[in-house]
């Protein structure tokens, strides 16, 4: 078997992904973000020659990553489509599914994809390169008012109103197409540290231009039914809108605000999850001064009842 690529992205919470899983040697296994195969590789290492492990990514580039091994399957789909390949692939049920959300060390260090505010480069940030819409196609044509939610929201962006304004009036000058021209065109109105300010504003982008919330909810949705009784999923975020949404259906089983004041007098639904870690589990200091990257990193657990 292949090596992961360590310098393709550094996997996260490694050890405590392991952990959490509690692989079952002649299990299966998904790794939804396969990406430079780190948790795949140590998925396999628990793995006997029964075992199976199932990989997506939606990033062409993950496959070059691909793992040799008869255990191992690659599924070049997002993970949102998660039971209609498994079930193409005759399986129905696994043991451990396991979801690192966050965008890979690669997907930043290639200046061309346009994730990185570090280098000037189209405005792109797909990570599926057959889709069509991309960063400046969303900087160019959306409303004002999509523009403000959609960087309030995904990006927490402290004057989203400002810059969705500044926005639509600058692009009617000239459109947006480079990293460096959208941040120079919209310099001055920098709240704070300009690093961090753009980090949001690109956080925002990336989430829309990819429907990673969307993605998310829709891989959520299809773990009870995956999972078999007793079966753990393991989720990696990296921003605090995802951890409340995997925390809400670990609890819940479902993405409604809770309801106490139920006005039939009907009993709450029941999830068919049991979540096994009450705060979520984050990197430690050993792990940041080797992986700074993995700073916003928060791991939860859960079991399928």
């Amino acid at each position: 078997m292949r090596d992961s690529d360590p310098d393709y992205h550094i996997p996260v919470l490694l050890s405590e992904a392991m952990d959490g899983l509690n692989i079952r040697a002649n299990g299966v296994y998904v790794d939804c973000t396969f990406g430079g195969g780190g948790h795949s590789t140590q998925i396999l290492a628990h793995l006997n020659s029964e075992g199976r492990l199932y990989g997506f990514d939606q990033d062409p580039d993950a496959k070059r990553n691909i793992l040799q091994d008869d255990r191992f399957v690659f599924i070049p789909h997002n993970f949102r489509h998660l039971q209609r390949f498994l079930r193409l692939h005759g399986v129905a049920a696994v043991d451990g599914i396991l979801a690192d959300l966050g965008v890979s060390s690669h997907q930043f260090d290639e200046a061309e994809r346009g994730f990185s505010t570090r280098s000037d480069a189209r405005l792109d940030m797909r990570m599926d390169q057959r889709q069509s819409l991309t960063a400046d196609e969303i900087l160019n044509s959306y409303n004002e008012k999509s523009l403000q939610d959609m960087f309030s929201r995904f990006g927490e962006v402290t004057n989203a109103k400002t810059l969705a304004q500044a926005i639509v009036s600058l692009r009617a000058k000239t459109p947006f197409r480079s990293v460096h021209g959208f941040k120079q065109s919209v310099a001055h109105l920098v709240k704070g540290n300009p690093n961090r300010y753009f980090a949001q504003v690109f956080q925002a982008l990336r989430i829309a231009v990819n429907d990673e919330t969307g993605a998310l909810r829709e891989m959520l949705e299809q773990v009870p039914a995956l999972l078999k009784p007793n079966g753990r999923i393991v989720i990696i975020s990296f921003h605090s809108l995802e951890d409340r949404m995997v925390k809400q259906f670990f609890r819940t089983g479902h993405f409604k605000e809770d309801d106490n004041q139920d006005p039939y007098g009907s009993s709450p639904s029941v999830s068919p999850l049991r979540t096994l870690t009450r705060k979520p589990v984050i990197p430690s200091a050993t792990e940041l001064n080797r992986n700074p990257r993995a700073r916003s990193a928060k791991l939860r657990i859960a079991e399928r009842i």
